[in-house]
């Protein structure tokens, strides 16, 4: 599995409009396990996003998918930057099955 974990900064006083635009962009993703939005408590304009992948090559193939390529556009006003993306390799837990080795 593949997984990223992310926090994004709203303009001032935009991260529900952000939320939203992710919310309704976040269906079907072919390959996303799952892909969980979260405010922090301690930043109003902050948006943490922890994703998980079947793979590194569907998380990538996703950001080409047309309507992940409008969701973008529509909240790209909205974003006020990304201060950090972290890897992870995800091995199970709840929620998720658990990964093969080997």
């Amino acid at each position: 599995m593949y997984g990223l974990i992310g926090k994004m900064r709203a303009a001032r006083g935009q991260r529900d409009a952000v939320m939203t635009v992710l919310r309704e962009s976040t269906g079907a993703l072919p390959g996303c396990l799952s892909y969980i939005i979260a405010t922090d408590p301690a930043d109003a304009d902050a948006i943490w996003v922890t994703e998980v992948w079947t793979d590194q090559a569907s998380h990538k193939a996703s950001l080409q998918l047309p309507e992940v390529q409008a969701a973008i556009a529509k909240a790209r006003p909205f974003i006020g930057g990304f201060e950090f993306q972290v890897e992870t390799h995800p091995v199970g837990g709840f929620g998720l099955a658990e990964a093969k080795t080997g």
